[in-house]
């Protein structure tokens, strides 16, 4: 056999080898980049649930305050 022969089918191989290297690596960042959206997505709906409590008990705290400051005002009349 040629030893040129065999450094051709040599340095085929490992070019395949690594072009299938290159593209389990871009599948893996694909994979990471989908994951990161998933989560910052699901940071918006915490953020924006937590948002909705809060208001929820702000409205609850301006009730209250409404009520006990007619109280107050009967109290006073």
């Amino acid at each position: 056999m040629n030893p040129n022969n065999l450094e051709d089918h040599l340095s085929d191989k490992l070019a395949v080898v690594g072009s299938a290297i290159s593209t389990i690596g871009d599948a893996i960042s694909t994979i990471a980049a989908i994951m990161s959206l998933e989560e910052s997505i699901l940071d918006d709906v915490q953020q924006q649930q937590d948002q909705k409590e809060q208001d929820q008990k702000f409205q609850k705290m301006q009730k209250q305050i409404d009520v006990l400051t007619s109280e107050l005002s009967k109290i006073k009349s």
